[in-house]
């Protein structure tokens, strides 16, 4: 049975409150951060306890610890003054002449090899809309996209796409990278299944990039000997370089990479190579602003540009 709560006992200023206590570790200070008398704070603390029927921290010699009810109340509090935070900001842009706040969820392959100059020209014909952008695994973008924190998402083919209506962004090309001499280095295509004797440095799980990898070492009979995992190209690239092992990686991504690091690219054979990246939105969307975006995004001029420079 769920239980009622007064709500009108959350006030922000308490709620505050609460997130600082979690975030500092100490009741003083929080205090402090939320412009409070260290009374006023602690009768505050004590009212919202009264209000949950729960402890909302352990309190000790040296300050304050979150309990579970604590934990839960910070992390949704803080989503909440987030949340506050940014309607704010919007209704300050709707004076400026912002009529729009457009939420657009990529993974790190299109933000690497594609959004940025698309983004400044967008941002240049729609002085209307503001794009706010967010970085995720194509996994965390479709789950953004189905759960309404996301109004656009670009992301890998791979993941379901149930309720959602996608088209194609762009087209990449993936490769294999090797640090200087290794056995590898060659210019000829090379089957993935064919470097599975090698250490791998990767994406986080929930990439669509390791998935794949993943599923043709699977299907190979063999292990995929993970060594490194990162989030970031960068970062796997600054590891073989290291000669801690091999990757995959987008061409187009790594490229500006690969004199400075003394790297080397190899295509790879795989069909699963050259693969590509989808721009959706949920099933249904029809804002003007949500829509302009994506036809933006997916129309066939940019699409015939991005595969030129391949």
């Amino acid at each position: 049975m769920t239980t009622a709560y007064n709500l009108a006992r959350f006030d922000l200023v308490s709620i505050r409150l609460v997130v600082d206590c979690v975030r500092l570790g100490s009741l003083s200070a929080a205090a402090g951060a939320s412009h409070l008398a260290l009374a006023a704070a602690s009768r505050r603390l004590r009212e919202l306890e009264d209000a949950v029927r729960e402890p909302l921290f352990e309190r000790h010699g040296r300050g304050l610890r979150a309990t579970p009810a604590g934990a839960v109340f910070a992390r949704h509090g803080l989503a909440l003054l987030q949340s506050m935070e940014q309607m704010a900001t919007e209704l300050s842009d709707l004076r400026q002449g912002i009529a729009r706040h457009v939420r657009l969820c990529a993974n790190t392959a299109a933000i690497n090899q594609f959004l940025p100059p698309l983004l400044a020209e967008y941002a240049s014909r729609a002085r209307h809309v503001r794009v706010e952008l967010e970085e995720q695994l194509s996994t965390g973008v479709v789950a953004a996209l189905r759960e309404g924190r996301a109004d656009v998402g670009v992301f890998a083919e791979g993941p379901d796409t149930t309720g959602l209506a996608c088209r194609v962004f762009r087209r990449d090309a993936l490769v294999l990278v090797l640090p200087r001499g290794h056995r590898l280095v060659g210019r000829g295509p090379l089957a993935f299944s064919e470097a599975l004797d090698e250490d791998w440095v990767t994406l986080s799980d929930g990439a669509a990039l390791l998935l794949k990898q993943q599923q043709t070492a699977l299907a190979a009979g063999r292990p995929l000997r993970i060594r490194m995992q990162v989030r970031s190209f960068d970062a796997v690239c600054h590891l073989v370089a290291s000669g801690l092992g091999i990757a995959v990686l987008p061409h187009n991504a790594v490229r500006p990479l690969m004199g400075p690091m003394k790297l080397h690219a190899r295509p790879l054979s795989d069909a699963w190579a050259t693969r590509d990246l989808l721009v959706a939105t949920r099933d249904g969307a029809v804002e003007p602003a949500v829509q302009d975006l994506l036809a933006f995004l997916a129309q066939p001029s940019q699409k015939a540009k991005a595969r030129a420079t391949q």
